[in-house]
């Protein structure tokens, strides 16, 4: 037995790792909120493992303009199969740079307010940028002069390295073009206490006091709402209308197991993952009716006017939009 008991233990440690190498590994890229043990993460993770028989691997890389910036620097040494978090704003550079493959995937069951016709990438959910506020705060601001010419402070996000930062630049670009751009965040610039990295540091400061209000979106509030029970958070209307953030995955064209990221793809536009969009990402699911939507989001703002470049637009006018946001920010 003394020499026998080895013996087996290496034949069923052998037989569990065969077992192991045989499940098929799929490595999706996203954001550090849709991983965490808050967002919607695991949930999907679960969901997917038990229809597909593989092994999901979610790999956090920052906030959502980071996961084109990490997927560029690897170019085809990248171990991801799917990349799940770039928006409108983005995808005009990943197309660019040649990063992702057609999903090959039907359009027609999506319920987003805009018509969607993109072959490389498909939505999964969706919002319009917001400045997010207590309800004690006094002379709410309802449009960029206003804030601009007020006292109130706000956080933003970095448009180099998050999604909401390159959306606020998108809004006032759309808002008020080339020429009035510049005097707007000539204004803001003073308004702004700091500009960090991604949405959960921006929105953790605001949380604790640091800033009046915070850029994040108007679904923001029914996390407040739902999960805390707490009724005392809402967006600020804007009367130039709200800019709209689409949030896509798509199949990178280096996918080790192409069938398999194409599972993922046509499960991330199902029930079983757009249910959960709503209560841990805190969006609209983009293969959802509305009626659809948990108690509480109907008390959300509804804009006036919605602002959304097409993704080659964002990408014509993103430099100088960036440009003018570092030059009124560093005076």
């Amino acid at each position: 037995m003394k020499l026998t008991t080895p013996i087996i233990a290496a034949g069923l440690s052998t037989i569990a790792g065969a077992a192991l190498a045989q499940t098929p590994v799929l490595t999706v890229y996203t954001y550090d909120s849709f991983a965490s043990d808050w967002g919607p993460g695991p949930q999907v993770e679960l969901a997917f493992e038990e229809v597909c028989g593989c092994d999901l691997q979610f790999t956090a890389t920052g906030d959502g303009a980071a996961l084109l910036s990490r997927l560029r620097l690897e170019g085809s040494r990248s171990e991801a199969d799917i990349v799940l978090g770039l928006d409108t704003n983005l995808i005009a550079a990943a197309d660019e740079a040649g990063l992702m493959q057609p999903h090959g995937m039907d359009a027609t069951g999506l319920t987003l307010p805009i018509e969607w016709d993109d072959e490389n990438f498909m939505p999964f959910d969706w919002g319009y940028f917001a400045f997010v506020h207590r309800q004690t705060l006094e002379d709410v601001p309802t449009s960029f002069e206003e804030l601009a010419a007020s006292d109130v402070s706000i956080v933003i996000q970095d448009p180099r390295s998050s999604t909401p930062g390159l959306g606020l630049l998108m809004w006032v670009q759309h808002a008020y073009g080339d020429e009035r751009a510049s005097e707007i965040w000539e204004g803001l610039a003073d308004n702004v206490v700091t500009v960090t990295p991604g949405w959960s540091e921006a929105y953790g400061l605001f949380l604790d006091g640091e800033a009046d209000m915070v850029l994040s979106y108007t679904t923001s509030p029914a996390y407040h709402l739902i999960a805390e029970e707490d009724d005392s958070y809402t967006a600020a209307p804007f009367t130039e209308g709200h800019y709209m953030q689409v949030e896509v995955g798509g199949i990178l064209a280096t996918a080790d197991n192409v069938e398999l990221a194409q599972q993922f793809m046509e499960f991330m536009v199902s029930a079983a993952f757009q249910e959960v969009i709503p209560t841990t990402n805190w969006m609209y699911p983009a293969a959802l009716p509305t009626d659809a939507l948990p108690d509480g989001f109907e008390t959300l703002i509804q804009p006036d006017q919605s602002l959304i470049f097409s993704s080659t637009g964002a990408a014509e006018v993103r430099e100088d939009a960036l440009a003018t946001w570092q030059n009124a920010l560093s005076q």
